[in-house]
């Protein structure tokens, strides 16, 4: 899920055509870099397709619910998965992230489709790919999931644990993780204490679907979580160039407006069946783990948000090797729910220190 603040802000869309002032030095070389080498990820054809099948074979989900996984191949040790929140997309939910990422090796995107969805089948896509990279390329990769994105990866995660045939990756980074909807709207709550649980609690009636009226509710309330991110002028320019906000407010607003009824209910529900992370769960993975939570997360996740509460406990739950930490910023605009857009410079020291340590990890195994 994008950046949410509903103070008053410079909408996204007034800064586009403006002519930026004059940015860091280090902002400069850092979009320099990104025109040098563009965002290209190209879809992806995996030979490793067993799990995949098996689930299409049986009918439990249909080839309008695939997620389309695109690919940006780089030589390195570290390849990263990246599985974003409700929207937008996780090519666009990891933009300021990707050149780092890269630096380690390649990323592969999974992009949920617009018109139906099925937690089974990205699970089962997810386990096809990890399996590929271990087999052809002997690369366990990392996990890197947003907000949404964190239920759909531990959910992937208990399915093979409890197969008995676990998935072997090299680490896990959770952003912002919304497990389950009780994480949002606690079951029984007849008003949620959250903007975004009163928004989608038409969504978890269990026989009614929701009206189209609701889903345009919603629409327009991601719409406007997204263009409320940007503070201000100076903040927009220290970010990106100009055509680069344009090009990103143009996919995830493609996004937004592009799920049908069906993509948003179907998207909603997945998070109705897994229960919520507890004290108790069982290991999920031995693979280092890192979980981030922004310091201001309450349009998201309710105040008693029960994986939250076992995930900053003193070990994370289901995670052995994780740690758990929250994401401020000290000197500007308190770090929103997920908001790896417009607070990547404060996500990211985290996350380059994970895949150091990762690398580090490995060097010491091979000696």
């Amino acid at each position: 899920m994008p950046a949410l603040s509903f103070a008053p802000a410079l909408s996204l869309l007034m800064a586009f055509g403006n002519t930026p002032p004059a940015r860091p030095i280090r902002a400069w070389w850092q979009q320099a870099g990104r025109t040098l080498r563009p965002a290209r990820p190209r879809p992806f054809t995996p030979r490793q397709t067993a799990a995949q099948s098996e689930v299409l074979a049986a009918g439990r989900a249909g080839w309008d619910q695939l997620a389309t996984v695109l690919h940006e191949p780089r030589r390195g040790p570290q390849p990263t998965i990246v599985l974003g929140g409700f929207v937008p997309d996780s090519t666009e939910q990891v933009f300021l992230l990707r050149p780092h990422l890269l630096r380690h090796g390649s990323v592969y995107y999974f992009n949920y489709p617009r018109h139906g969805f099925s937690a089974e089948l990205v699970a089962a896509q997810l386990a096809d790919l990890v399996t590929e990279l271990n087999q052809s390329e002997s690369r366990p990769p990392v996990l890197l999931a947003v907000s949404f994105g964190a239920a759909l990866v531990v959910d992937a995660l208990r399915r093979m644990r409890d197969a008995a045939t676990p998935l072997e990756v090299a680490g896990v980074i959770l952003v912002s993780p919304v497990i389950t909807a009780a994480d949002i709207i606690p079951p029984g709550a007849v008003k949620p204490a959250t903007l975004l649980g009163r928004a989608l609690k038409p969504f978890l009636r269990p026989d009614v679907p929701p009206t189209e009226p609701e889903v345009q509710k919603a629409r327009s309330l991601f719409l406007r979580m997204f263009e409320a991110g940007a503070q201000n002028k100076v903040a927009l320019a220290a970010l990106m160039s100009g055509a680069e906000l344009k090009t990103l407010h143009r996919r995830v607003v493609a996004a937004i407006r592009e799920i049908d009824t069906r993509g948003a209910h179907e998207r909603v529900r997945a998070m109705l069946e897994p229960p919520p992370l507890t004290a108790k769960e069982a290991a999920l993975t031995p693979a280092p783990a890192l979980i981030l939570y922004a310091e201001k997360e309450d349009a998201v996740l309710d105040p008693r948000a029960p994986s939250r509460l076992a995930l900053e406990g003193g070990q994370p739950a289901g995670f052995p090797a994780g740690e758990t930490r929250v994401i401020r910023h000290t000197t500007g605009p308190a770090v929103q729910h997920a908001s790896l857009i417009f607070h990547a410079a404060n996500f990211r020291p985290p996350i380059a220190a994970f895949y150091l340590r990762l690398k580090s990890r490995k060097l010491l195994h091979a000696a």
